[in-house]
Parts: C-alpha cells; structure tokens; sequence
C-alpha cells in the first residue's frame, strides 16, 4: 500500500483508534470548539472519511467563555461488546467523562462523569470489568499514571486511584493506554510536553496494576532531534490489531 503523510490534513490533533469488525475509527481533540472530537472511519488505515462528532449538543460538553487551547484534551475512543465509548478531559472545567453510542452513525450518549483528576482519561475492559485511567494522583497523593476499576454504567470507582507507574524519566507523563498483548499488560504513555520534545514510551508488565518496566529502549517514537522535517511535536500513539494484514 502507497501512502503519503499527512493521511488526514489539517488540525486534527491528539488521535486515538479503535476497530469494530473490519472498520477502523479515529477521534481527535477539539479543544474549544463545537460540535467536539471529531470522528472518522477508515477500511485501511489511510484512506480516512469523517463521518461526524461524538459531542454535538451542548447538554454533553459546557464550552461557553473558554479560551484557546482549553476545553476538550486528547480524546479516546474504545469499541466493547458492540458499544463504542469515548472519553476525554474538558482541561477548563476539570471534568473527566466519557460517552457511548451504539450506533457509531448516530448520537452518543450524555455525559457520565468520573471523579478522577488528571487529563488524557483513557478505558480498558477486562474479565466483564472496566477500568478507567488518566495523568494525576492517587487517592494516597503519589503521582504518575493512576488507575481505578469503574462501573462502566455509571462512572462510579469501584476501587480507589492507583498510582501504577511514575514514566520513563521525563517531564509531563500523560496520555495513557493500556494494552495486553501476549499474556502481559504494556502500558503505552506520552512524555516531554506538547512540543518539540514530545515522545512516546512504554512500559510492561505482568499485572494490570504493575508493578511495570520501563522499555530499556525509550523512547519508543519521537521527532524531538530532527528538526526541520514536516511531522514534528510526534507524543501520542496508540496501537491497533488490523483486521487483515496490511501491505
């Protein structure tokens, strides 16, 4: 397959992807604007179609009076037995929640409120249990990468905010995804601030709640010592199983 950068033109910052069946889906942050996240699909990977927003009445995200570069941060959409979620930061009110639609071609659900701090929320479902993480500190004041179990019907936490990894030694430890892959949990995050220095890292390990190793190789991605190329500022990346291999 031919393809050449950028796939999807534009400002469409902060991407995150799911699969449902042989179709690929992206959301973006959209910050102060409205409607918010952005939503596309794709069957390669490349070619990408939008196809809507997942925040489109104003019920779901209060955006009145914000400023540039506030609002809604680095969304992150799931697909879980036949429902999508999407969950995301609104940085100006502090506010983590997520939303769900059973039609990806339709409206998405109201807002479900977690009361979690920190930014980049992000969900992995395990065992018929949902868990739920962002940036921030744990109920016990330890900083890094916090995690809780929640009920996924109503954002309650059934268990309290666990610091379960500190990063890889650089400033700004945010974005996080978890993963399991081969029978251990890699745990995927963003570091050195939305910027030149921005980059990827990751951590694994054998439990969902650590403890995790650092990659002796990070970072895994970054643009931080090549300046002038056209993709700078590279810091949040997700991984996908395709649905078929990709030439």
């Amino acid at each position: 397959m031919k393809y050449k950068n950028p796939v999807i033109t534009g400002f469409y910052p902060d991407p995150s992807v799911c699969r449902a069946g042989d179709t690929y889906f992206l959301v973006f942050s959209s910050f102060q604007y409205f409607p918010g996240v952005p939503l596309f699909e794709s069957r390669d990977l490349v070619n990408w179609k939008q196809i809507g927003h997942c925040l489109t009445r104003e019920s779901q995200v209060q955006l009145k009076g914000i400023n540039s570069s506030g609002g809604i941060f680095a969304p992150t959409i799931r697909y879980h037995d036949g429902r999508f979620y999407m969950t995301t930061t609104n940085n100006t009110t502090n506010q983590n929640f997520y939303v769900w639609t059973d039609n990806i071609y339709g409206e998405w659900s109201e807002p479900i409120n977690v009361d979690k701090d920190g930014i980049d929320p992000s969900l992995f479902f395990e065992d018929g249990k949902a868990y739920f993480m962002s940036n921030g500190k744990d109920d016990k004041g330890i900083s890094g990468i916090v995690q809780c179990e929640i009920d996924i019907g109503t954002g309650r936490k059934v268990t309290s905010g666990r610091s379960v990894w500190q990063g890889a030694g650089g400033r700004y430890l945010e974005g996080p995804h978890m993963y399991k892959i081969n029978g251990k949990y890699l745990l995927l995050t963003a570091e050195g601030g939305t910027e030149h220095l921005h980059m990827i890292v990751c951590a694994r390990g054998d439990s969902l709640f650590g403890p995790f190793e650092s990659n002796p190789e990070n970072p895994v991605l970054t643009n931080r010592n090549l300046g002038g190329y056209e993709i700078q500022g590279v810091g949040h990346a997700g991984f996908i199983h395709t649905a078929k291999k990709i030439k």
